[in-house]
């Protein structure tokens, strides 16, 4: 029983990390997407805002500015409209660990 106990939860463990680490190359995917206007991670040189460093709930409110087409935008309206909530949220989280 407890031999079936250990496994399970080395089996739950294994899962979890797989899980984390697909989310990890998942959101640097997402998050290279941005690079062609934003810059690699978020670091802009040109004339669209940096995303680096960016609060994460600040980021959220944009997006959803933009899919609600709420906040008038001539591409990040089609951009934002492409991601799941929980990818935007992902991203978020991504940027916002950026330094600036």
């Amino acid at each position: 029983m407890y031999l079936y106990k250990f496994l399970l939860g080395l089996l739950l463990t294994c899962i979890t990390v797989t899980v984390s680490a697909n989310s990890v190359r998942n959101v640097e995917l997402l998050a290279s997407s941005c690079a062609a206007c934003h810059g690699t991670n978020g670091h802009s040189i040109g004339g669209t805002p940096v995303l680096a460093g960016l609060d994460k709930l600040h980021f959220i409110e944009q997006m959803r500015q933009f899919t609600e087409n709420e906040r008038p935008s001539t591409v990040m309206y089609h951009h934002a409209n492409g991601y799941t909530v929980e990818e935007i949220k992902l991203m978020a989280e991504f940027f916002s660990k950026q330094e600036r």
